[in-house]
């Protein structure tokens, strides 16, 4: 059947299974919205802001697993989407960004709004595709779905000039692609694999690390089940909270910089780190030539490129985690007995960590006259649902959930690690109340970083989802100043927010509810009033304006040189 390249492309995303996609008009994907406007198979939501719209599109995709559709004009449009791809391509998210392009005649020729995207985003995509003909349309969007939602996950961006979205061809969608150079691996090495197991059943310190391509590659159960038959310790990164349950009591909770005392203790006296979907991050190492000093180095990842970048690794396997995880728990199946001796000879390392955890529990000071952030953190926690969905903005609202909250299950914490995207926690928490219109989906934020993108609470208005907001108030950039605390003899540079915002009547002005908390024994009731109202709320509390975010490895130092709480 014969039809243009807008209408082949909207063929393509129902194909792939897209429902819903974020995306925001202009004069070079007109032809595209003018066919939008009668596809009634696919969901379209209109953000107030690009970059909110692959944020949102972010969202969906963290929240659902699956790939994660925007779409933007040419020029300014385009660009405007740079930061949400680089946030996506930071964590490994799978998302196609279809952007409009002037008329293939044009390019190159400074024509009114073109932009050389393809050119600007190859550092922050997976791939990148100009589509020069109709005829290869429905190809090239195959391969980027195909590139975005295997290996490691990531976005890739197509780029659709004006004419070709006119021209028409006969339209046929290719069951497979096969893509010459891009072939991930997924199982892992059978010997390697064998040889992870004889250097972990020898180990008495061990520790599993667990970053977020556990997540990414569903592999949450099999990793749950492997820690529990080997009765081992696990810690998680950021990406990686959710991926075992915080309340089981194997779990370290969150490691590095500000992850928890007996976790970043752990893994620098453990003698066995088993790294799974992870990449060793900086703000999860410390200082590298101190990171896990006494430790033999398993790897278990599907890129490559991740392992040994970073710390020296003394086992590599490369491939899928939920594969190679499959593998190191049937070669464990065929050895009970020395797994069973395994767990008898860690013993004394359990007691050495529950003795950490006693000496420095996860806590802070509490107050009776000042809402403490963490409180409210508490507070969420304990008075939502279980299934809830919580998307964070980036400062110390973020750690301190990731400190508080507890995680217990797989893709419930959505929040911009690589990058470190302020403005990304609300429009993300739109995608996933999208994706999830019946799920409790909160969004944790400053009011720094609420300010970046608080457009989009138009956004949830006019399309009714939910979500609950919860703005932790210091009128500060609260991490900044921290580090001005605690580096730069408290000189408060430009990270004072001085102007007062009522931000109950800024949800009003939206059509939305606003509540508001000043004092502690406030602190409650206002987050069940705001569970309770239909629709979007604002949940504001005048927090603690100094609190700082505890413990703390200052940069450059060891995990051990940890900055705790009095």
């Amino acid at each position: 059947m014969k039809m243009n390249g807008a209408r082949i492309l909207l063929e393509c995303l129902k194909l792939e299974g897209v429902d819903t996609v974020f995306g925001y008009p202009g004069g070079t994907v007109i032809n595209l919205y003018d066919e939008i406007f009668s596809f009634k198979e696919i969901r379209h939501i209109l953000p107030r802001h690009e970059q909110a719209g692959v944020h949102a599109a972010d969202g969906y995709a963290r929240a659902t697993g699956k790939v994660g559709v925007a779409i933007a004009t040419s020029g300014p449009g385009a660009t405007n989407t740079i930061t949400g791809i680089a946030t996506a391509y930071m964590d490994s998210i799978p998302m196609v960004i279809i952007t409009g392009q002037v008329p293939t005649g044009l390019i190159g020729n400074d024509a009114f709004q073109e932009a050389d995207i393809i050119g600007i985003t190859r550092p922050c995509t997976k791939h990148n595709f100009l589509v020069k003909d109709v005829k290869d349309l429905a190809t090239i969007v195959k391969k980027a779905f195909y590139i975005a939602r295997t290996g490691r996950p990531g976005p890739v961006l197509i780029d659709l000039p004006k004419d070709v979205q006119i021209a028409t061809t006969e339209f046929k969608y290719p069951e497979t692609v096969d893509i010459r150079g891009y072939k991930p691996t997924v199982g892992g090495h059978p010997k390697q694999v064998e040889k992870a197991i004889t250097l972990l059943l020898e180990a008495k310190k061990p520790v599993i690390y667990v970053g977020g391509g556990v997540i990414l590659g569903n592999a949450a159960e099999e990793l749950t089940k492997l820690a529990q038959l080997l009765n081992a310790p696990v810690t998680t990164t950021l990406m990686g909270l959710g991926a075992f349950p915080e309340d089981n009591p194997l779990s370290l909770g969150l490691l590095g910089m500000h992850g928890t005392y007996y976790a970043n203790m752990a893994v620098s006296h453990c003698d066995l780190l088993i790294a799974v979907g992870a990449r060793f991050d900086d703000r999860v190492t410390g200082k590298i030539a101190s990171f896990a000093p006494h430790a033999q180095i398993i790897h278990i990842d599907v890129d490559p490129t991740s392992i040994k970048k970073n710390v020296r690794v003394d086992l590599p396997i490369v491939g899928d985690v939920k594969d190679v995880l499959k593998q190191l728990l049937k070669v464990l199946a065929g050895q009970a007995e020395k797994a069973a001796t395994f767990q008898k000879q860690i013993v004394p390392w359990s007691q050495e960590i529950e003795a950490w955890k006693a000496k420095h529990p996860m806590t802070y000071k509490s107050s009776a006259s000042v809402i403490k952030p963490q409180l409210v953190i508490q507070k969420l926690r304990e008075l939502s649902k279980p299934d809830a969905i919580v998307s964070t903005d980036v400062g110390q609202h973020q750690m301190w959930t990731a400190q508080f909250f507890k995680f217990n299950r797989p893709r419930t914490l959505l929040s911009s690690g690589g990058l470190g995207t302020m403005g990304f926690g609300l429009p993300a928490a739109m995608g996933a109340q999208a994706a999830f219109p019946k799920r409790q989906v909160i969004v944790v934020c400053g009011d720094g970083g609420f300010q970046m993108n608080m457009q989009e609470l138009a956004t949830l208005v006019q399309n009714r989802l939910p979500v609950k907001i919860c703005i932790l108030n210091n009128n500060f950039l609260g991490m900044v100043r921290q580090w001005q605390e605690l580096f730069f003899d408290k000189r408060y540079s430009q990270t004072c927010m001085e102007l007062p915002i009522d931000f109950i009547k800024l949800a009003e002005a939206f059509g939305a509810k606003g509540f508001q908390a000043t004092k502690p024994e406030e602190v409650e009731a206002v987050i069940k009033k705001g569970f309770a109202t239909p629709g979007p709320v604002i949940m504001e509390f005048k927090v603690a304006r100094e609190e700082k975010v505890l413990p703390m490895v200052p940069a450059g130092a060891s995990l051990t040189e940890m900055v705790l709480a009095s």
